[in-house]
């Protein structure tokens, strides 16, 4: 009974941890595929080492979206290739990404620029995140506004790398 009891107040506290991650209400995927540079993350360990990291995303007629992530590490360009799958139901603001069969991981869309020149993507377990920007750089007044969105949905902004684009 005390372990049922202790496993029962445990889930109650890890479901309490954080508040549901909002997503942006809806995607449109026509405009958001193509090259996006990363601005800053809190990177995978698949990330390690890398500079000039980009992401491209190109729509497929097979019901899922190219996802080519390109960095540059020790001198060397880094090419993964994925597909990304939309979550029913999301109007196309969450989806899986997959690296690896049989492995996807959750990739949702937290804020978009109106004009698709700049987004934050996440997980809603919030140990990722991820600034991009159409440009290499973003400016201040938007990375500013992200950060906060950020901390604001409880990511810890601290532990953001910020990604160098400069002679890539």
């Amino acid at each position: 009974m005390r372990y049922s009891l202790l496993t029962i107040s445990l889930l109650i506290l890890f479901a309490c941890r954080h508040e549901p991650l909002p997503t942006v209400d809806a995607v449109d995927l026509e405009r958001y595929a193509g090259k996006w540079y990363e601005i800053g993350s809190i990177p995978t360990r698949f990330q390690k080492g890398c500079r000039c990291t980009t992401a491209e995303y190109s729509l497929t007629d097979k019901n899922y979206v190219k996802v080519t992530n390109r960095c540059r590490r020790e001198g060397e360009w880094d090419t993964a290739e994925g597909k990304a799958f939309v979550q029913k139901g999301s109007n196309n603001a969450k989806l899986k990404v997959q690296f690896f069969w049989p492995f996807k991981g959750k990739y949702w869309i937290l804020a978009l620029a109106d004009d698709y020149s700049y987004a934050m993507v996440g997980h809603p377990n919030r140990d990722y995140l991820w600034i991009l920007s159409r440009e290499p750089q973003l400016p201040d007044a938007a990375l500013r506004e992200l950060l906060a969105r950020a901390e604001s949905l409880g990511f810890d902004t601290s532990r953001i790398t910020y990604t160098e684009q400069e002679a890539c």
